[in-house]
């Protein structure tokens, strides 16, 4: 009689009862098992964020560079990317899945043809609240995750007093110093006037 073995789903072997030995179903095994020993091509992806640092005026618009090179696999559309933005605050995410997640935001979004690697991210009417490290994120079909190595910005307030960009926190400083340095010298003539004062006084009596 025959015997009907079925070694692998969608593989039916017919072995006839006494002809079957164990050679011919090792034969069998082997030969179907060894495609399935091949593993897809791994992605090879290069993040690339330049410059390292960037910087800018209030108001202006950043473009913050972010370019990615696959030369294995020259169709980029599938992938996924991610900004986010690390500060003394903590870490906050801008972009994902390509599209920006903040809330009301009409400054901060991609700019660049994913297609040809370009992801870049451009902030409008940049503010001092702005500045940080921020870091491009893709993550591939595979699920495998790709990071930058972050552009670090910083914002300059713009005072428009005759061109001079410095922070508040700077000019209060020297106001301060200066205030200081009226009241210490108020304090140190007042004996000085006193006794001239004193002296005026007695020589009009005399």
């Amino acid at each position: 009689s025959a015997v009907l073995f079925s070694l692998f789903p969608g593989t039916d072997v017919g072995v006839t009862g006494r002809g079957a030995n164990k050679e011919n179903a090792a034969a069998v095994i082997n030969e179907t098992a060894q495609p399935l020993l091949l593993t897809p091509e791994p992605w090879n992806l290069l993040v690339t964020q330049t410059p390292a640092k960037e910087k800018a005026k209030e108001g202006e618009t950043v473009v913050l560079n972010c370019h990615l090179n696959s030369p294995q696999h020259p169709s980029l559309i599938d992938l996924m990317v991610k900004w986010y933005k690390e500060d003394e605050k903590g870490q906050m995410d801008l972009l994902e899945k390509n599209v920006t997640i903040l809330p009301n935001n009409s400054r901060i979004f991609m700019s660049g043809d994913l297609s040809q690697g370009d992801v870049s991210l451009i902030i409008l009417n940049v503010t001092t609240s702005d500045h940080g490290i921020y870091f491009c994120e893709v993550t591939l079909p595979d699920g495998k995750v790709v990071t930058g190595d972050g552009t670090k910005l910083r914002i300059r307030r713009a005072l428009g007093l005759f061109g001079i960009e410095e922070s508040i926190g700077t000019i209060i400083g020297v106001v301060a110093a200066g205030i200081g340095g009226i009241v210490v010298l108020i304090v140190v003539l007042t004996p000085q006037l006193r006794k001239c004062i004193l002296c005026m006084r007695q020589e009009s009596h005399q």
